[in-house]
């Protein structure tokens, strides 16, 4: 019940939700950048919501599979293939053991998710399989993954139900500019009238200096109210602080537990995967809603979940068999 590593890619690591409950200990929570194309993943091979998946940046990973299982990619979109053949994206899709999968550049968006029907079954590090190559734990030995890595896999089955219904409708990632809705930050009357208007008014262009950490934006800086020093609270995914030298930083997944800049803006959850999938050169342009429509929005995405499980859990007459014997006589003409 494993898989290896072949060749480790650009950035590969295993990922989950994250280390939710650690940030009071000093410990970022990690966890995907993406959590609506992780959802998705785990979706398509009838996982938790919360099984730990392969999250893969720019270009993935070679994967040989040593036994049979069924996995899915969601996210980001490019080449990738199975043996040889095109291998595709947003499908449950049935790979036999010695089979090799190729991911290589990712031309749709920037990070994929990997998902193993029954999970990937490193351990619990305080709760969470989340890699942090900060901390150097959890995932696979703390680290991205390498050539001859082995990864465990949490069963030898290769049976999902309603396998032949379990396709989604893969989408289409912005590749110039994004518009990223907001909720005002804790300091958000703290800023003048007059920068709280640039904020939404001026375009921001992600900087190369953009990781799992943070994306930095550049090209238009804003005037940091003086206010004297803040005392550090806790950080959140999607907070949007403003340094002294008045370019914002997004904080995603692995930002720090604390900080002390002023937090003009929060990213809307529902828009955090147009950040996951932005790559360094493209704009950013802000719109400023109420918590009040954020919250609407999550849940009607929350609603669209729902549909997308119902539509992928409808009876199949291509369902496989838990020993796929017919799969193998297959494979021999």
């Amino acid at each position: 019940m494993t898989l290896t590593i072949l060749n480790g890619g650009l950035l590969t690591t295993v990922q989950d939700a994250g280390r939710l409950t650690q940030q009071a200990s000093g410990f970022g929570v990690a966890g995907v950048m993406d959590p609506w194309a992780f959802q998705l993943a785990n979706l398509l091979v009838a996982n938790s919501p919360q099984a730990a998946v392969l999250e893969i940046t720019s270009v993935g990973p070679t994967l040989q599979f040593n036994q049979n299982c069924v996995i899915a990619l969601t996210g980001a979109t490019g080449q990738a293939s199975l043996d040889g053949v095109a291998f595709p994206f947003y499908r449950a899709q049935l790979v036999q053991a010695g089979q090799r999968l190729a991911i290589k550049q990712l031309t749709n968006g920037l990070r994929s998710y990997l998902a193993v029907a029954g999970g990937i079954a490193v351990p619990e590090v305080m709760g969470s399989r989340a890699t942090s190559t900060r901390y150097q734990l959890g995932g696979f030995h703390g680290r991205t993954l390498q050539s001859g890595d082995v990864l465990p896999l949490a069963t030898d089955t290769a049976y999902i139900p309603s396998y032949g219904s379990r396709q989604l409708t893969a989408p289409t990632y912005a590749t110039k500019q994004i518009t990223v809705r907001v909720t005002p930050g804790p300091q958000f009357d703290q800023f003048s009238t007059a920068v709280q208007q640039a904020f939404v008014q001026r375009a921001f262009t992600i900087s190369d200096a953009a990781d799992r950490m943070g994306y930095r934006l550049t090209g238009n800086q804003l005037k940091v109210p003086q206010t004297g020093n803040l005392l550090s609270e806790g950080t959140f995914f999607g907070g949007i602080q403003v340094p002294q030298n008045g370019e914002p930083i997004i904080l995603l997944a692995d930002r720090q537990t604390t900080g002390g800049y002023p937090v003009i803006a929060v990213v809307a959850s529902i828009d955090l995967p147009l950040l996951a999938q932005a790559r360094p050169g493209m704009t950013i342009k802000f719109t400023r809603i109420t918590i009040e429509a954020a919250q609407q929005l999550l849940q009607k995405q929350q609603q669209h979940l729902t549909t997308l499980t119902q539509q992928v859990q409808r009876p199949s007459g291509h369902d496989l068999s838990p020993r796929i014997a017919a799969s193998r006589i297959a494979r021999l003409f």
